[in-house]
């Protein structure tokens, strides 16, 4: 895919941000990934001009701009992990690099104009609503402020790491990192390594490195079901007829839509469907792993889904490296080079890689979000757990409009589905307050308890519940980020704006 670079981006991919930050827009959008983007696009697409989109780093493209690490890519094929109004004919794989997705995003700023919109370098520390004159204030690094009718934070659920706090770690001498900052410049040839976590990143990154370092030691909590990836080239055929036929594209993203729809039914449902995939998932580590102590340590002691589901084709043939030390005692310190575990092992090693996640069922941080009366959404969610009516908007915040906020992850599908259901959704809260002179737009908290009590019930029921610990749950147990249906059930609830739903004061 050719990236065509506008004049606000500069020969390293980097950009400029060279326009000045406006002291008030109708919209702020906080975040450049795929929500912020296509919120962005459909603004401008709706005749909406008065928007500002505010990045903290110097490039667009959320978490597939930041997670660089070697093998980085989608568990989503290309076709669908792209906006429905912008298919391209030219994806190289069926599923997707990172390289490739973060072009993908870099392309469709351009083609939409959004580069203009854009203020690079401008992360916001703080978002306050100012009772006197009914408006949002953004405080942006280095002090700059500025206010905004309307706000949505389309910062997504991985952006902020989870680190583990070991006893020890800030003095440990060598190099560490998380996956989603990889250290390019860190030499890990020959090198001892650690690394802890085997989520969706390790199993990509693990394979990669195991070959060219000395010694290997993962440090796994619990092991994930793995399924095979069928990924391969997109042959030229392919690409000619989506090129010159584009109605076989539109026909190829629906079958792969309802047939990821269909996956839903074997992770979001307890049903033969399920179990028949749990088989095949335990079949398929039976014939990648020949050795019964290191399939036993592989094997999860929990229902297919409870978890992240993950595929791989290289993770199964890594773990028979004679390099590689796979360790189910959890790590407890670091003391000087050496990582201790529970069982009281030692393993001296020069570098360590976290390979731990996000704090996805924690998305807000404290002191960012105060809404009217000095509400503290932070201190709110620690209290009640995360929640949002629709995933988009939250009672005593008006005007402000999440996206993929709480509840409205998906464990089977692409997220883009979910993201362009939010979007046509707020466009349509716009369109009635500008329709009926609307100045605050605020969801009911008894229609937000009303919607979260429902969705929780559901959560209850499902395959999330069946007593594993995973990044979906907060530290309370409650799941505050899957949706608990299909992705077609979802966009036909968002379809339709309820305006009662919402207190519209002039």
């Amino acid at each position: 895919m050719q990236l065509t670079q506008g004049e606000s981006t500069m020969s390293d991919g980097t950009q400029t941000g060279a326009d000045p930050i406006p002291t008030h827009v109708d919209v702020a959008i906080i975040g450049t990934g795929f929500s912020g983007l296509g919120m962005a696009i459909k603004l401008k697409q709706a005749g909406r001009d008065n928007f500002v989109l505010l990045e903290k780093d110097e490039d667009l493209g959320g978490c597939w701009r930041d997670n660089t690490y070697p093998g980085c890519c989608c568990d989503i094929p290309s076709h669908l992990y792209s906006f429905s109004f912008e298919q391209v004919p030219s994806w190289t794989r069926k599923y997707p690099r990172q390289e490739e997705i973060h072009t993908y995003l870099r392309h469709c700023a351009d083609k939409y104009g959004i580069q203009p919109h854009v203020r690079y370098r401008s992360e916001v520390v703080k978002v306050t609503f100012c009772d006197a004159s009914g408006f949002w204030q953004l405080h942006l690094n280095g002090g700059t402020r500025l206010t905004a009718r309307v706000v949505m934070a389309g910062m997504g659920p991985l952006h902020r790491p989870a680190i583990p706090a070991l006893p020890g770690l800030e003095s440990f001498k060598g190099t560490r990192f998380h996956s989603s900052h990889w250290n390019h410049a860190a030499d890990l040839n020959d090198k001892r390594v650690a690394v802890i976590g085997t989520g969706a990143s390790a199993i990509q990154f693990v394979p990669q490195i195991a070959p060219r370092v000395k010694a290997l030691h993962l440090f796994q909590r619990t092991p994930p079901w793995i399924m095979p990836r069928p990924d391969r080239e997109m042959t030229n055929i392919e690409k000619w007829c989506f090129t010159h036929l584009p109605v076989t594209q539109q026909l190829y993203r629906r079958l792969l839509y309802w047939r990821h729809e269909f996956r839903g039914r074997a992770l979001n449902e307890k049903s033969w469907i399920h179990k028949h995939a749990q088989r095949m998932a335990a079949n398929y580590l039976k014939a990648q792993i020949a050795d019964p102590v290191l399939r036993e340590k592989l094997t999860p002691q929990y229902s297919l889904g409870c978890k992240r589901v993950l595929i791989s084709n290289d993770y199964y043939p890594a773990m028979c490296l004679d390099n590689l030390d796979l360790i189910t005692s959890p790590v407890t310190e670091i003391r000087g080079n050496t990582v201790v575990a529970e069982d009281g092992s030692e393993r001296d090693v020069d570098a360590i890689v976290f390979g731990t996640g996000f704090a996805a069922a924690d998305p807000l941080q404290p002191d960012f979000l105060y809404g009217p009366g000095g509400l503290d959404l932070y201190r709110r969610w620690q209290e009640e757990g995360a929640q949002a009516y629709k995933g988009v908007s939250v009672a005593g915040l008006p005007n402000f409009f999440f996206l993929i906020g709480p509840n409205s992850g998906l464990g089977h599908n692409s997220m883009i589905l979910m993201i362009e259901a939010q979007i046509q959704y707020i466009l349509q809260c716009l369109d009635y307050m500008d329709q009926h002179g609307v100045r605050h737009w605020d969801v009911r908290r008894r229609e937000q308890d009303a919607y979260n009590d429902e969705l929780q019930a559901r959560v209850g029921t499902a395959v999330w519940s069946s007593g594993c610990r995973s990044w979906y749950l907060n530290k309370d147990g409650r799941n505050t980020t899957i949706w608990p249906g299909f992705v077609h059930e979802y966009e036909a609830r968002m379809r339709k704006l309820a305006p009662q739903v919402y207190e519209a004061t002039s």
